[in-house]
Formats: structure tokens, C-alpha cells, sequence
């Protein structure tokens, strides 16, 4: 007997094409940091893109700012509880650990991968990956799987949503960070592609567990009921 009845937070049908993007981007993740690592200047590609972005004026600077802010530990929470409680009000607890769990586990992953490669900007902050572009990026990616699965898309149209959402709060969040000097144009890939990675996997896991805690609820109540039936 089963107990599945709550909507997985990583639709099937985007399972086979997200879980190639993941490793492609994980892959991406590592090259980049064994290339920049131990270094503290930025590379042709970063110096390039930086001289075009890097010290904007008002009012975009305040635009930077503000997008900046975001990922800021106060506009995190915020804006992690509001996702959060718009989960739980549309019944959808699997999406609400995965915004805690998934984020989470983003940040953390780059905030372990900033002291392995140990690249740095300005007075030896570390850089590499972008902590900031990273959690936005998961951000988006939770509710673009959530509105995936809420809207019943297909493969291709879901597909389509979870990269375009991503690539909109990646490229927002990544452009306030160079714009602003706090990173190199890589570091900012390399969040990008460090949620990317994460993302998908974590809501693999957090399917499972939720869809095995609710076999075994379900076989306890089968159990039951056949004890009471004896």
C-alpha cells in the first residue's frame, strides 16, 4: 500500500533533463574553481565584463543596492519566510522544506566552497563562488519548480521556466555583484551554477524522504486496520 498523494517538488517529467543541467553545472562549478584557485585578480573574461559593469552611477547604483540587499542576511530571511508561508498556504509543505533544506544547503555549499578555493577580492574577502547570486538563484528555482507543478507543464515548458527563472535572478543578483565590485564576473557564474547543481538534487532527496515517510505511515494504518479486523 502507498501513502503518495502530496505533489513532488521536482516534477517527474523535468527529473531526466534538471538532473543533466545539475551535473553539467556542478561540473562547471569545479573547473572554474580550479582555475581561479588561491588567485586574487581577475581573469581576461572578468576584467573585461567588469570595466563595462563595474561602478554605475545612480540610479543604477541603487538598483545594485538594492538587489544587493536581497541577499543580505535580514532581505534573505524575508524573503525566505514570505515563500515560505505562501508554500504553506497553498499546501504545499514539500516546496516549504525545500526552500529551508535546498537554499540551505546552496549557501552552505558555496560558503564551503569559498575557504577550498580560497580566491579573493580586495582585502582577501573570499569570492569564488558568489554566496549572494547563489541563494537567489535557489530561490527562484524552488518556486519556478513549485509553479511547474502547480501549472501541470510538460517537460519542455517546465524546463523552459526552472532556466529561465534561474537565469533572470542569476543574472539580476550577478550584475548588482559586479556592478558593485563584490565579485569577479566568474564568481558569479560559479553561484549560479553552484545552485543549479544543488537545487535539483536536494528536491530528489526531500521527494524520497517525504514519499517514504508516508509509505510507512501508510503501513502502519494498513497494519492497524487488519489487527483491529482480527
Amino acid at each position: 500500500m502507498t501513502g503518495r498523494s502530496a505533489p513532488a517538488v521536482l516534477p517527474p517529467s523535468l527529473r531526466g533533463w534538471l538532473g543533466l543541467i545539475a551535473a553539467l553545472a556542478g561540473l562547471v562549478v569545479v573547473v572554474l574553481g580550479v582555475l581561479y584557485a588561491g588567485d586574487s585578480k581577475p581573469g581576461t573574461v572578468d576584467a573585461r565584463i567588469g570595466t563595462a559593469v563595474y561602478g554605475v552611477g545612480p540610479p543604477w547604483r541603487h538598483v545594485a543596492l538594492a538587489t544587493d540587499f536581497l541577499g543580505e542576511p535580514v532581505g534573505a530571511a524575508t524573503l525566505i519566510v514570505a515563500t515560505v508561508m505562501g508554500c504553506l498556504l497553498l499546501r504545499r509543505p514539500r516546496a516549504a522544506v525545500l526552500i529551508v533544506v535546498g537554499v540551505g544547503m546552496t549557501v552552505g555549499t558555496a560558503t564551503l566552497l569559498k575557504s577550498l578555493v580560497g580566491r579573493t577580492i580586495h582585502d582577501g574577502n573570499l569570492s569564488y563562488p558568489s554566496g549572494h547570486t547563489a541563494f537567489l538563484t535557489a530561490l527562484a528555482l524552488v518556486v519556478a519548480l513549485l509553479a511547474t507543478g502547480r501549472l501541470g507543464l510538460g517537460r519542455t515548458a517546465g524546463t523552459l521556466l526552472v532556466l529561465a527563472a534561474a537565469l533572470v535572478a542569476g543574472a539580476a543578483m550577478g550584475w548588482a555583484q559586479v556592478a558593485l565590485g563584490a565579485h569577479y564576473p566568474t564568481d558569479v557564474l560559479g553561484g549560479w551554477c553552484t545552485a543549479l547543481a544543488v537545487i535539483p538534487a536536494t528536491a530528489w532527496l526531500v521527494d524520497r524522504m517525504a514519499d517514504w515517510r508516508l509509505d510507512r505511515t501508510a503501513d502502519r494504518m494498513a497494519d492497524a486496520g487488519r489487527r483491529k479486523r482480527r
